[in-house]
């Protein structure tokens, strides 16, 4: 039997979160949007909210795990803004460094705020990219996030 797609109802309603990153500022975009459940979170660094849009600074300087701790703090705080209830509603995380010797303290800040171990419902799927180099050269990883909001 040949495989076909069942339509599936899709809210047509966005919700928008936004904050003072000087890179959503600069570049237009929204850190998350919410359809139905489901929650995106945009590219996410340790930008200081409170550096101008022309000269950004990062939060952490040369600190890959307190980068990431950062980072993850201020996704989470999407989340809760979009009606998640934190690290429980994640599922899947993109990780992304410039520096392949970052990999294990970037990947130890994740696993204080993600990692399996913290029990409940916190866990997501994970991947670690090494890229070639990010908009400011003072990051050292930027996370991307889906997570599922509970029904309302």
């Amino acid at each position: 039997m040949p495989s076909q797609s069942l339509p599936t109802p899709v809210s047509s309603t966005k919700q928008f979160y936004a904050t003072n990153s000087p890179w959503e500022e600069k570049y237009g975009h929204y850190r998350a949007i919410r359809v139905g459940q489901q929650i995106y979170i945009s590219g996410t660094t340790a930008a200081d909210p409170d550096s101008p849009p022309e000269s950004p600074r990062m939060l952490c300087p040369g600190d890959a795990r307190g980068q990431t701790r950062a980072t993850l703090n201020e996704i989470i705080k999407a989340i809760q803004a979009l009606g998640g209830r934190g690290a429980e509603s994640i599922v899947r995380t993109q990780l992304f460094i410039q520096r392949h010797e970052d990999a294990p303290e970037v990947m130890a800040g994740y696993t204080e705020i993600l990692g399996r171990q913290n029990g409940g419902d916190v866990g997501s799927t994970a991947i670690l990219l090494v890229v070639s180099n990010f908009a400011d050269p003072e990051m050292l990883v930027e996370i991307m996030v889906d997570a599922i909001a509970d029904a309302s």
